[in-house]
């Protein structure tokens, strides 16, 4: 079964404003425009129809955001002894239907590195094999959850997978790793099964401020402690 995790997402702003602005409860009612003089009337007017085109944009992304979005399958075998977790696929994996589907994504890279395979040149379904037998599996902590874009801030109403589930999918399984952050956000879910867990710095391209070298060094001392590289 499935439990919920609200994620958040920061509120952006970015609408241009010539007068002082009174927002409603919440943000979300219309702005108020303070017009000190006749002369401003005209200027005041545009910003308030354009701030009205922006709320409008809002509202459709709000829209596009009730879809719920579903996640991609546990890759775990009975053999496997490491899981590295990350957080919910973006959207060119949901689009390729694979893990770790951005082209700058450091995942395959990295397992290319540490397992000497070019892991990129083959299919998926031969990159899933190769997960398989170096005894790693793959999963993500959300099931579902509402997202525009593909940046973990942007998650809203996410559904934890069935983490608890793990330990009677692998029986082997020593432990998991999460990738990156908002991964790491349910450690105390993981941590309770008993397994090593481990944070790693997270592969997507978004986390710039680590370069591939050092989420290399990182990834590669973890595989070596439980037997993955």
């Amino acid at each position: 079964m499935r439990s919920e995790l609200c994620g958040s997402s920061p509120v952006g702003g970015g609408e241009e404003r010539s007068a002082p602005v009174t927002p409603g409860a919440g943000g979300g009612s219309p702005a108020y425009f303070l017009w000190r003089s006749k002369e401003s009337r005209s200027a005041a007017g545009t910003t308030s129809r354009r701030a009205t085109t922006q709320r409008t944009k809002k509202e459709r992304g709000e829209q596009l955001t009730s879809e719920i979005l579903e996640g991609l399958p546990a890759v775990i075998a009975t053999t496997t002894r490491l899981v590295v977790l990350g957080s919910f696929p973006g959207a060119a994996s949901l689009a390729a239907q694979q893990y770790y589907g951005h082209a700058r994504n450091h995942f395959w890279p990295i397992l290319s590195t540490l397992w000497n395979a070019d892991l990129l040149a083959l299919p998926y379904a031969k990159r899933l094999q190769e997960i398989h037998a170096h005894g790693l599996g793959l999963w993500d902590v959300y099931a579902a959850c509402r997202r525009e874009g593909s940046l973990d801030s942007a998650i809203k109403d996410a559904q934890l997978n069935d983490l608890a589930s793990l330990k009677r999918r692998a029986p082997h399984l020593s432990a998991i790793a999460h990738n990156g952050g908002e991964s790491a956000r349910v450690m105390k879910v993981t941590a309770a099964l008993g397994v090593a867990v481990i944070r790693l710095p997270s592969t997507s391209p978004a986390n710039a401020s680590w370069s591939f070298e050092r989420k290399l060094a990182a990834w590669r001392a973890a595989f070596i402690d439980h037997g993955i590289a």
